[in-house]
């Protein structure tokens, strides 16, 4: 029987490792200069907290039974664990709440999709107890100084509002707004196009799915169009954060205002977002994200609302963008010095001299060649894994150090 992983699992070797820690430490680098402090919650969750109130279906998420009592689950994303920790173990911290990650997160694919990716790599932030048009700004802000950080070229984020184009799905007859909402959110045109719409509603669904554009185009489209009170105060805030992300960035931002912008999970009520990157002909999403002003209260124990608002960014995607560049280390670490015993009985003397060349140097990887092999193998393994320095431990205990070419 040849081992293998199962389906929808994959192994990461060295040099892969190497390349995505250095993509994590770059994007923790950046996440504490706006000063957010890291978390880490558990991988492992009660069914109820995953779901986020039915936000996130039990589908999704990869479940494992505990002895008949209420179900486990594998975590499908980080915002809910961290909402929930937030609200029960942090509740007396000074607000608001600047949190990141760095995790793995676990998705049930849909039915029929045997062997598709079930485990994935996430880094995010998450801005908790705090609400308005500033807060939404730091985010965009620090998602985008992300994707420059990291080097990162033909970028661009789309902005949606989850409140106003639910507020405009409203106007479909509920027997079919399911429909229409599907057909915008997966950009299926001849799907909606097919629907069985009056005149009236089929413009509608039409001029919904077309919403999309610079930013000051669509307000100005949105804004001639008949909304209630609570819409009309979403399309100012939103005038309102295009504005203030346009005269605070370093540079202008590559913005696009898109109202059919749906995200895969329900529980999110303002702005939503995507990171995406079209390079070789195909596209990648870097990043998701929005803000969720109800979720913490599921988990507070007064079940108090409290505003919330992050992304999470795709390790796999960052990865896949980068690899054409030479941002990525292009080999896994290497050992700097090999110590090489040349008899069984110095062999403790080589322990004591690869101990104090570490402590001599924190950052140094020092080897112990472990025996039974010829001056010529070692060197020869020495020069396969880039070691640059061997130090030989002779038969009366002293040192002898070789450095290779």
């Amino acid at each position: 029987m040849i081992y293998q992983t199962p389906a929808g699992a994959r192994d990461l070797l060295p040099l892969e490792v190497e390349q995505k820690r250095w993509i994590n430490d770059c994007l923790q680098h950046i996440f504490q200069k706006f000063g957010y402090q890291r978390i880490v919650t558990s991988t492992l969750e009660w069914l109820d907290t995953l779901t986020a109130g039915g936000a996130i279906q039990p589908s999704k998420v990869i479940q494992l039974r505990n002895n008949g009592e209420s179900s486990l689950g594998l975590r499908p994303e980080l915002t809910a664990s961290i909402a929930r920790a937030a609200v029960t173990r942090m509740a007396g911290n000074t607000y608001p709440q600047r949190l990141c990650y760095r995790a793995n997160v676990f998705r049930n694919p849909s039915g029929g999709h045997h062997g598709r990716q079930l485990e994935f790599y996430q880094a995010g932030v998450e801005l908790l107890f705090a609400g308005g048009v500033l807060a939404d700004a730091e985010i965009i802000l620090l998602l985008s100084d992300c994707l420059r950080g990291l080097g990162i070229s033909d970028w661009s984020i789309l902005i949606g509002e989850a409140g106003l184009t639910r507020s405009l799905l409203s106007a479909f007859p509920e027997s079919i707004r399911t429909e229409v909402r599907n057909c915008i959110a997966n950009l299926d045109r001849i799907a909606l196009e097919s629907l069985e719409l009056n005149a009236e509603l089929k413009t509608s669904a039409l001029m919904l799915f077309d919403l999309r554009g610079k930013p000051e185009d669509v307000l100005h489209r949105i804004s001639a169009l008949n909304l209630d009170d609570d819409a009309r105060v979403t399309v100012n805030n939103l005038k309102s954060l295009i504005k203030l992300l346009n005269s605070s960035a370093a540079k202008p931002l590559p913005l696009t205002l898109d109202l059919s912008l749906l995200q895969t999970f329900d529980y999110y009520t303002g702005i939503v977002f995507k990171a995406v990157s079209f390079q070789d002909s195909q596209s990648y999403i870097l990043a998701e994200g929005g803000r969720y002003d109800q979720l913490l209260g599921l988990y507070d124990p007064q079940g108090k609302s409290s505003p919330g608002i992050g992304f999470s960014m795709s390790i796999e995607d960052l990865h896949s963008c980068l690899l054409s560049t030479t941002k990525l280390p292009q080999q896994a670490p290497k050992s700097d010095c090999l110590v090489i015993p040349t008899t069984t009985e110095v062999e403790a003397i080589a322990l004591r001299v690869a101990r104090q060349l570490r402590s001599e140097d924190d950052s140094a990887r020092i080897e112990i060649d472990l025996g039974e092999r010829s001056e010529a193998a070692i060197k020869q393994y020495a020069n396969t894994c880039r070691i640059k320095q061997l130090v030989w431990i002779e038969a009366d205990g002293s040192s002898r150090i070789e450095n290779l070419e």
